[in-house]
């Protein structure tokens, strides 16, 4: 599940947003550092504002000392991991603070929710979940640490001792207490990760959990509160043997990522090697028309390192061929930045997981309860249950990597974010249907698990040993069968600005600001999507944003003055697409795959 913002009025105040209505000479001072809800409302009242306030990188000792001369200034939190402050503040003041060099930006606190979905599909039979998938018996996600950042995880018998610690950060600190989940979310959503359950099996039952409770019993909470959790997962990655954060929450997306503080922690917890999933949003139809609609992927669904998860609605069936995203998923791109998302989708409709039956959603919603014995569950939809499905197959396919290593009798090379975004979309299994399925809708197709642990497992046997599989050539088939159907992976990948094609491909510094993907896009310097090429003077998107009434809604989305759509791709001046591409700090993907910068392996790539 997701916060649950409707589009319609989501977009009518981005608008609001967007097309700002102070002083042209008060735009350029106020406008570069402040989040959309922060210009919208500044000025006009001298209440306070809880915000949270970024320094240049290193000064934040000068960003204490610059709030001091505000006088009476409440600092709620510290985070030092993207150099930040949250703290309560009156207009005057953040007149002050942006006026200083000091300060790199400033945005709102916002609030962070999940919302429940009523599912319209009848009770699933037990255990499909896995078999769509496509997860094999001994994929159980044995070694792997996940936090869950959401409402908290009831103690149930399903994860039995796998709760290794539990904090609250409801409260503006760090409270160590017994497991528990008031609302109901964080439960579902860790069920549907690992719970260990005869009827309703999560997608990797021996993960081992650590819960992070950040919504309170409403399922509200504070965008400061899931910083906070991350930053404490970071530090204590090690002490808790964590590898996966897992957040199924987020609000409407009020500047650019870089600028974006929520965005700036998971980018942080990617970079000390944490695996970062979180949910597309609820928001891809319009409340009022239902009419698809793009551009509704909420934070952190924008953050560039982060695997962010579409939802399908699979109809109870093992079988891929009658899926389809669901009309609510979020569609891309982002706003502001033009990324493309989501990276992939999954399973995410009428979804039962294991529920304490004391929790606000089941009581609130006694037809989406489902019993059995002594045992109770709750049916669930949304992009959140979708983005633990994901994290369920991550946790697998690090499993997975694991084994291949102990067959070696080699460590197991450290699979970045990178790695694992790139396995899990080059192994997904593209949407089949009547109509064709953009990718600003699907990512790069569906979750595949089969194709996702077994790409992990031959990759790290190849690490060690390039003749490991000479006698196995069936392991390198880039096709998955499923419910007895064959299907082909997708093949590509998504990164950054810089793509190269061919058989001399090299390296590249990290993540990029913007992401591509697909071998039916171009990105150049005007603005197509759809069949009908339909583009003018009505859209400017940069610094100044203008969206004309007709661009949200409908089967032709428009989009900027740098994006151009079609059959072919070409990014700007330095990028080409073709069957092999490259991304990454330490991965290349084509004729041939690095992994740790050390080892160079021929797997999966070219033609």
């Amino acid at each position: 599940m997701r916060i649950r913002v409707p589009v319609g009025k989501c977009a009518a105040a981005l608008l609001a947003a967007l097309v700002l209505v102070i002083p042209a000479d008060a735009a350029a001072q106020y406008g570069q550092k402040l989040d959309d809800a922060l210009r919208n409302s500044h000025g006009k009242s001298a209440k306070e504002q809880r915000v949270i306030i970024r320094s240049q990188p290193g000064r934040l000792a000068e960003l204490r000392q610059l709030l001091e001369t505000c006088g009476g200034i409440k600092v709620r939190g510290n985070h030092a991991s993207i150099d930040a402050l949250t703290a309560d503040v009156k207009g005057k003041c953040l007149q002050t603070l942006i006026a200083n060099d000091v300060v790199e930006s400033v945005g709102s606190d916002a609030e962070v929710t999940s919302d429940a979905f009523d599912s319209s599909l009848t009770t699933i039979a037990p255990n499909p979940l896995r078999r769509t998938l496509g997860q094999s018996d001994s994929a159980t996600g044995d070694g792997i640490g996940v936090a869950i950042i959401d409402s908290g995880i009831a103690p149930l018998p399903a994860f039995g001792s796998r709760i290794v610690g539990f904090y609250d950060f409801t409260n503006d600190g760090v409270v160590e207490t017994a497991p528990k989940d008031e609302y109901g979310h964080g439960t579902h959503v860790a069920g549907l990760i690992g719970a260990y359950d005869s009827e309703y099996m999560g997608v990797a039952p021996e993960v081992r959990f650590l819960g992070l409770r950040v919504l309170d019993k409403n399922g509200k909470g504070r965008t400061s509160h899931v910083i906070r959790a991350i930053e404490f997962a970071i530090a204590n990655r090690a002490r808790f043997n964590l590898h996966i954060l897992n957040l199924s929450l987020g609000h409407a997306i009020l500047a650019p990522a870089a600028d974006d503080p929520l965005v700036q922690a998971v980018e942080a917890a990617v970079r000390a090697g944490l695996i970062v999933t979180v949910s597309a949003g609820n928001n891809g139809t319009n409340p009022v028309t239902g009419e698809i609609g793009y551009a509704g992927i909420t934070s952190p669904g924008n953050a560039p390192s982060a695997i962010t998860a579409g939802a399908i609605n699979s109809q109870g069936t093992v079988s891929r061929g009658d899926d389809f995203v669901t009309p609510y998923s979020s569609r891309g791109p982002t706003w502001y930045d033009g990324f493309i998302k989501p990276d992939v989708v999954a399973p995410g409709h009428a979804l039962i997981s294991v529920a304490e039956n004391n929790s606000y959603l089941y009581r609130r919603y006694p037809a989406l309860q489902v019993k059995s014995g002594r045992k109770y569950y709750l049916k669930l939809s949304g992009t959140s249950m979708a983005t633990a499905v994901t994290t369920g197959v991550i946790a697998t396919v690090l499993q997975a990597s694991n084994w291949a290593s102990a067959y070696t009798y080699s460590t197991p090379p450290h699979l970045s974010g990178n790695a694992v975004k790139a396995i899990v979309q080059f192994t997904a299994l593209p949407l089949r249907g009547a109509a064709a399925v953009d990718e600003l809708t699907q990512g790069t197709g569906s979750l595949n698990a089969e194709g996702a642990t077994r790409f992990a497992w031959v990759t790290t046997r190849l690490a060690a040993n390039r003749d490991a599989l000479a006698g196995n050539p069936e392991y390198l088939i880039k096709t998955s069968t499923i419910g007895g159907e064959t299907l082909a992976w997708a093949g590509r990948v998504t990164w950054g600005q810089t793509i190269l094609t061919g058989d001399g491909l090299g390296m590249t510094a990290a993540w990029a600001s913007n992401i591509i993907w697909g071998d039916n896009v171009i990105w150049g310097d005007n603005v197509i999507w759809g069949d009908n090429i339909i583009w003018g003077d009505n859209i400017v998107w940069g610094e100044n944003v203008v969206w004309a009434e007709n661009i949200v809604w409908g089967e032709n989305v428009l989009w900027g003055d740098n994006v151009l759509w079609g059959d072919n791709v070409l990014w700007g001046d330095n990028v080409l697409w073709g069957d092999n591409v490259l991304w990454g700090d330490n991965i290349v993907w084509g004729e041939s795959v690095l992994l740790n910068d050390v080892t160079s392996l021929s797997i999966l790539g070219g033609k």
